[in-house]
């Protein structure tokens, strides 16, 4: 991507849903883009529509960060320095964990957790260099709790935000700020890839904006932690407040029959 005064950033996951709200608000906002996503045909048409509306410099690459070798390969094609990581890319699974398939149990936790740690690991030595950028690692009101029926995209998340936590405080003395972004039920394709009914109270989700929205006015306001929404906030402030086997098992209770 030829150079450009634009601040750059990298969004992963950007194909669809909160990925893709990122980086439509920071085309918005006056960033260029690198696009990172499997789907090579959405990430064009979205890069089309960006440089139209924005005149925002989009390099797409279509690759797929679960592969332990893709994150070195993403980071060697790029060639300017970020000033924002956004790191979305992941999915979940729904059902009993012993039930759940192997290759896609273990999968979640290469694409959550190993790629993000992977490709913050890359791109933040040249931002504490310069002493200027910022991460933001999706998380999830999960991160908060131990989630049955949902137990290792919930515990990614914990993960996630354990190590956005830990190297936030690490990094800002070194002019990096990071951020977790803690969404609850948003209407993106996640529930569709994970295989669980929420049409009964899909009233309450957020949409996809309204999460980036949030997410993008608590980076500008060095917030380390950004939680989407009043009932998110609350619904954190209950795993806080209460047992954590009676806020485990007032969430398996509430997944009963919602798996597809």
């Amino acid at each position: 991507m030829a150079s450009s005064n634009r601040p750059l950033a990298l969004v992963t996951g950007a194909s669809a849903g909160i990925g893709e709200a990122f980086a439509r608000k920071l085309a918005a906002r006056g960033h260029d883009l690198v696009l990172v996503a499997r789907r090579a045909d959405r990430l064009e048409a979205l890069a089309a529509e960006l440089a139209k509306q924005h005149g925002a410099k989009t390099q797409v690459e279509a690759m797929d960060l679960g592969k332990p070798e893709t994150p070195r390969e993403l980071f060697s094609r790029v060639k300017a320095p970020l000033d924002l990581l956004v790191n979305n890319a992941g999915y979940g699974t729904a059902g009993l964990f012993h039930e759940q398939d192997y290759d896609r149990e273990l999968g979640q936790i290469d694409l959550n957790a190993r790629a993000l740690v992977a490709l913050t690991h890359l791109f933040v030595p040249a931002m504490v260099q310069r002493r200027s950028g910022a991460v933001i690692n999706l998380g999830s009101i999960g991160s908060f709790m131990s989630c049955p029926n949902m137990a290792t995209y919930a515990a990614t998340k914990a993960f996630i935000l354990s190590f956005s936590e830990a190297i936030a405080h690490e990094l800002q003395e070194h002019g990096v700020h990071v951020m977790c972004v803690c969404p609850g039920g948003t209407s993106t394709e996640f529930q569709q890839v994970a295989g669980v009914e929420v049409k009964d109270i899909e009233w309450s989700f957020m949409t996809a904006e309204a999460v980036v929205d949030i997410a993008l006015a608590d980076l500008d306001a060095r917030r380390k932690i950004s939680i989407s929404g009043l009932m998110n906030k609350l619904t954190v402030r209950a795993a806080w407040l209460l047992p954590r086997g009676l806020m485990s098992k007032a969430i398996h209770k509430g997944f009963a029959g919602r798996k597809k």
